[in-house]
């Protein structure tokens, strides 16, 4: 199961073990009955349908696998399909995996179906964000991971914090931000958003940035000169904090103005996605976009963890 997603593009198959591990992550016995059928009658093999609900026990507990798996049972008995001389491809044998004993070579396993199980659920951003990252580090591009959260979202599966964190919804997640990640602990990402009214050749007299914050994501303390920056929150939860303040919790419709020259930092809260539209606003003839950042010590893991939020 580890290499499901190698592919540039999901295959239907990859999309339907998708859908059944969301599926069986939300205990909805109800869709995964049709959704295992269908699975089956497009290819995908009764014993690849058993590892993706056997495997899952580790993510959503026994109950819910062993009923998927009951499911499954449930539909090869009311007959078969017109698959291969009128019945439904097996695959290879199954047994027992051994790794069901061991909690780390588990957690290697099937990364297409974990990913798809955890973003099916709601309070496990960071577990989510950690095997998203295993996907990529397991060979997987995060073209790949990116469009199967995409689906899940676009297939109403996903019951993330935030669109951010399926990678669908009206703002876009953008590029990773690759030229300031010396100046954020985590990863970012970032958009730059254009007016549709605009050509190719306009410009905007005042350029805006949607940034996004993977969870536990913040930016170093920074003073902008120059100009006031405004922060206009859109999804997921997030912090903000000027120097000798206490932090401010966000959420999305919130707005942050900024002074020109206050020390400060943004970012995620621990356990979401974050996202915020930037923009500044030239002071003192300084030109619109054209404000210097001064980048100084980072937010410390310490003071970042001290942070709570009000519905933690």
């Amino acid at each position: 199961m580890a290499n499901m997603i190698n592919a540039q593009v999901l295959t239907d198959r990859q999309k339907h073990l998708a859908t059944i591990a969301a599926l069986e992550a939300q205990g909805d016995l109800a869709r995964l009955e049709p959704a295992v059928r269908d699975a089956l009658e497009d290819g995908v093999t009764i014993n690849e349908v058993k590892e993706a609900f056997s495997q899952l026990y580790a993510y959503t507990g026994f109950p819910r696998s062993l009923n998927a798996l009951g499911v499954l049972g449930k539909v090869l008995e009311n007959g078969k399909l017109k698959m291969e001389n009128g019945e439904w491809k097996v695959g290879a044998p199954w047994t027992r995996p051994a790794e069901w004993d061991n909690a780390k070579k588990a957690y290697e396993l099937g990364e297409i179906v974990t990913v798809a199980a955890l973003s099916a659920l709601k309070g496990v951003a960071p577990q989510l964000a950690a095997h998203k990252k295993g996907a990529v580090n397991m060979g997987n591009t995060q073209e790949q991971v990116d469009e199967l959260c995409k689906f899940l979202s676009e297939k109403g599966l996903s019951q993330s914090d935030c669109a951010a964190d399926a990678c669908a919804g009206d703002w876009p997640k953008g590029e990773p931000n690759v030229n300031y990640a010396q100046f954020f602990i985590g990863d970012s990402h970032l958009a730059p958003i254009k007016p549709k009214n605009l050509q190719e050749d306009e410009a905007t007299v005042l350029p805006c940035n949607n940034v996004t914050f993977e969870p536990g994501c913040r930016n170093n303390w920074h003073i902008h000169h120059g100009a006031r920056q405004i922060l206009i929150c859109v999804s997921g939860r997030g912090w903000y904090q000027e120097w000798g303040k206490p932090a401010i919790p966000l959420k999305a419709g919130d707005i942050i103005d900024i002074p020109e020259g206050v020390k400060h930092w943004h970012g995620a809260q621990k356990d979401s996605w974050f996202q915020h539209i930037a923009t500044h606003v030239a002071v003192e003839n300084s030109l619109p976009g054209s404000a210097p950042n001064e980048w100084l010590e980072p937010v410390s893991d310490e003071d970042y963890g001290k942070l709570c939020a009000p519905n933690d």
